[in-house]
């Protein structure tokens, strides 16, 4: 994922997780907050359950991928609606396990579910 794409500062983490747009599914928990500028962001982090840095390592780069096609893609829910977002994931345990395809399907769940929120 491109660095104008990322969020990188703790604050702006911070700044998404205070907000009122949550999503919580089997592998993942999302957060999200409107912003003003031209693109959106997303952030991944790893919950402290998932033990062993491997295993949260791999886990970031799983959510990573996903976030890069469905969330900041063209076809993405969030893209269509003319609103930018910043966006967090946090993986969840259920994200090493989880099937691709399924994280892949949670994560556009959780965009749709995001998107349709009233600012």
């Amino acid at each position: 994922m491109k660095r104008r794409f990322r969020l990188r500062r703790q604050s702006d983490f911070q700044a998404v997780i205070g907000g009122k747009r949550v999503y919580t599914g089997r592998a993942l928990v999302a957060f999200a907050v409107p912003r003003e500028a031209a693109e959106s962001r997303v952030g991944v982090t790893v919950s402290r359950n998932v033990k062993g840095s491997v295993d949260r390592n791999r886990a970031r780069r799983r959510l990573r991928e996903v976030a890069r096609d469905r969330l900041l893609g063209p076809d993405s829910p969030l893209h269509g609606l003319g609103i930018r977002y910043d966006v967090v994931l946090i993986a969840r345990l259920a994200a090493l396990s989880a099937p691709f395809a399924d994280l892949e399907a949670e994560t556009e769940e959780a965009a749709l579910r995001l998107s349709r929120l009233k600012p």
